[in-house]
Protein backbone atom coordinates (compact mmCIF):
# COMPACT_ATOMS: atom_id res chain seq x y z
CA UNK A 1 0.00 0.00 0.00
CA UNK A 2 2.82 2.65 0.80
CA UNK A 3 5.53 1.51 -1.95
CA UNK A 4 8.78 0.93 -1.47
CA UNK A 5 10.06 4.68 -1.12
CA UNK A 6 7.85 5.61 1.67
CA UNK A 7 9.51 7.59 5.32
CA UNK A 8 6.92 4.49 7.08
CA UNK A 9 8.96 2.04 5.00
CA UNK A 10 12.11 3.52 6.27
CA UNK A 11 11.14 4.42 9.59
CA UNK A 12 10.09 0.13 10.00
CA UNK A 13 13.80 -0.48 8.79
CA UNK A 14 15.58 1.64 11.25
CA UNK A 15 13.02 -0.14 13.92
CA UNK A 16 14.16 -3.23 12.49
CA UNK A 17 17.68 -2.52 12.65
CA UNK A 18 17.92 -1.17 16.22
CA UNK A 19 16.28 -4.78 16.91
CA UNK A 20 19.22 -6.33 15.78
CA UNK A 21 21.58 -4.04 17.37
CA UNK A 22 19.96 -4.11 20.84
CA UNK A 23 20.88 -7.98 20.31
CA UNK A 24 23.93 -7.60 19.07
CA UNK A 25 23.51 -8.86 15.55
CA UNK A 26 25.68 -5.92 14.04
CA UNK A 27 25.73 -7.25 10.66
CA UNK A 28 22.47 -7.55 10.23
CA UNK A 29 21.89 -4.03 11.67
CA UNK A 30 23.76 -1.98 9.57
CA UNK A 31 22.80 -2.85 5.95
CA UNK A 32 19.07 -1.64 7.02
CA UNK A 33 20.02 1.24 9.05
CA UNK A 34 22.31 2.73 5.74
CA UNK A 35 19.34 1.46 3.42
CA UNK A 36 16.82 3.55 5.52
CA UNK A 37 19.02 6.19 5.77
CA UNK A 38 19.86 6.67 2.12
CA UNK A 39 16.11 5.83 1.50
CA UNK A 40 15.11 8.99 3.74
CA UNK A 41 17.68 11.17 2.14
CA UNK A 42 15.95 10.70 -1.12
CA UNK A 43 11.98 11.12 -0.21
CA UNK A 44 12.76 13.72 2.61
CA UNK A 45 15.84 15.72 1.77
CA UNK A 46 19.24 15.97 3.51
CA UNK A 47 18.08 18.63 5.99
CA UNK A 48 15.58 16.67 7.87
CA UNK A 49 14.83 15.47 11.02
CA UNK A 50 14.03 12.15 10.19
CA UNK A 51 17.61 11.95 8.65
CA UNK A 52 19.35 13.16 11.22
CA UNK A 53 17.50 10.92 13.61
CA UNK A 54 18.28 8.06 11.01
CA UNK A 55 22.20 8.75 10.68
CA UNK A 56 22.28 9.38 14.88
CA UNK A 57 20.91 5.49 14.71
CA UNK A 58 23.35 4.72 12.48
CA UNK A 59 26.25 6.39 14.57
CA UNK A 60 25.10 4.51 17.50
CA UNK A 61 25.69 1.63 15.73
CA UNK A 62 29.10 2.08 14.75
CA UNK A 63 29.65 3.12 18.23
CA UNK A 64 28.48 0.02 19.43
CA UNK A 65 30.70 -1.88 17.47
CA UNK A 66 33.86 -0.04 18.12
CA UNK A 67 33.91 2.39 15.21
CA UNK A 68 34.44 5.17 16.52
CA UNK A 69 36.21 7.20 13.24
CA UNK A 70 32.54 6.19 11.73
CA UNK A 71 30.31 7.45 14.62
CA UNK A 72 32.23 10.64 14.98
CA UNK A 73 31.63 11.22 11.70
CA UNK A 74 28.30 10.78 11.66
CA UNK A 75 27.66 11.85 15.60
CA UNK A 76 29.33 15.45 14.00
CA UNK A 77 26.79 15.48 11.09
CA UNK A 78 24.18 15.36 13.23
CA UNK A 79 25.15 17.43 15.74
CA UNK A 80 25.38 20.23 13.11
CA UNK A 81 22.28 19.43 10.86
CA UNK A 82 19.98 19.22 13.93
CA UNK A 83 21.82 22.80 15.15
CA UNK A 84 20.95 24.10 11.24
CA UNK A 85 16.92 22.62 11.51
CA UNK A 86 16.42 23.06 15.57
CA UNK A 87 18.18 25.55 16.88
CA UNK A 88 20.79 25.71 19.64
CA UNK A 89 18.53 24.67 22.87
CA UNK A 90 16.90 21.99 21.67
CA UNK A 91 16.73 18.59 23.54
CA UNK A 92 17.71 17.02 20.89
CA UNK A 93 20.92 18.86 20.25
CA UNK A 94 21.54 18.14 24.57
CA UNK A 95 20.77 14.50 23.81
CA UNK A 96 23.46 14.79 20.70
CA UNK A 97 26.62 16.14 22.37
CA UNK A 98 25.85 13.44 24.99
CA UNK A 99 26.84 10.84 22.84
CA UNK A 100 29.40 12.99 21.08
CA UNK A 101 31.07 13.66 24.73
CA UNK A 102 30.58 9.92 25.40
CA UNK A 103 32.30 8.58 22.98
CA UNK A 104 34.98 10.99 23.03
CA UNK A 105 35.11 9.95 27.06
CA UNK A 106 34.96 5.97 25.92
CA UNK A 107 38.45 7.22 23.81
CA UNK A 108 39.62 8.76 26.77
CA UNK A 109 39.31 12.24 24.90
CA UNK A 110 38.27 14.11 27.99
CA UNK A 111 39.37 17.25 27.28
CA UNK A 112 36.60 17.03 24.10
CA UNK A 113 34.21 15.48 25.78
CA UNK A 114 34.13 17.49 28.85
CA UNK A 115 32.28 20.95 27.38
CA UNK A 116 30.16 18.51 25.52
CA UNK A 117 29.27 17.09 28.67
CA UNK A 118 28.84 20.68 30.36
CA UNK A 119 26.38 22.06 27.81
CA UNK A 120 24.55 18.88 27.12
CA UNK A 121 23.83 19.57 30.89
CA UNK A 122 23.09 23.09 30.76
CA UNK A 123 20.68 22.93 27.86
CA UNK A 124 18.78 20.26 29.48
CA UNK A 125 18.59 22.01 32.84
CA UNK A 126 17.13 24.98 31.00
CA UNK A 127 14.34 22.98 28.67
CA UNK A 128 13.81 20.27 30.35
CA UNK A 129 14.33 20.93 33.69
CA UNK A 130 17.15 19.51 36.79
CA UNK A 131 14.56 16.39 37.27
CA UNK A 132 14.06 14.89 34.10
CA UNK A 133 15.01 11.98 33.20
CA UNK A 134 17.67 13.10 30.24
CA UNK A 135 18.96 15.78 32.19
CA UNK A 136 19.79 13.07 35.51
CA UNK A 137 21.66 10.75 32.52
CA UNK A 138 23.72 13.96 31.77
CA UNK A 139 24.51 14.87 35.09
CA UNK A 140 25.38 11.16 35.63
CA UNK A 141 27.76 11.12 32.95
CA UNK A 142 28.91 14.52 33.41
CA UNK A 143 30.03 13.09 37.17
CA UNK A 144 31.84 9.87 35.75
CA UNK A 145 34.01 11.93 33.39
CA UNK A 146 35.32 13.87 36.20
CA UNK A 147 35.90 10.75 38.42
CA UNK A 148 37.51 9.18 35.56
CA UNK A 149 39.89 11.73 35.14
CA UNK A 150 40.95 11.81 38.83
Amino acid sequence: MLGEEHPDVALSMNNLADLYESQGRYEEAEPLSTEALEMLKRILGEEHPDVATSKNNLAVLYYKQERYEDAELLYVEVLEMERRILGEEHPSIAIRKNNLAKLYSSQGRYEKARPLYEEALAIAEKVLGKDHPNTKIFRENYQKLLEEKK
